[in-house]
């Protein structure tokens, strides 16, 4: 899990970034590498649930977002991550 802390203000060379910023994150949760992104009401904070072999994998996604320039990853390697998504679903096949 990698928690961001977002600046104060948002400047508009950041603002300008944000619909690349879901582009890319879309993309990621598309193809599994991201399963969670949660933005804090008051936006001061970033909340990522990413899979990677290793810490080092996962700064290398970091660094593909296109805010990656304006928020430190502070990341926490989790034993497990579960989503009600994922509990009792039924195939209908």
């Amino acid at each position: 899990m990698i928690e961001f802390e977002l600046p104060h203000a948002f400047d508009e060379e950041f603002m300008a970034l944000i619909p690349k910023q879901r582009y890319i994150i879309n993309t990621m949760l598309a193809d599994g590498r991201v399963k969670a992104y949660s933005l804090a009401m008051d936006r001061s904070r970033l909340w990522v649930i990413m899979t990677g072999d290793s810490e080092f994998d996962v700064l290398e996604q970091i660094a593909q977002m296109p805010l990656s320039d304006y928020m430190d990853p502070d990341i926490s390697e989790l034993m497990f991550h579960n989503t009600s998504d994922a509990v009792m679903q039924f195939s209908l096949n």
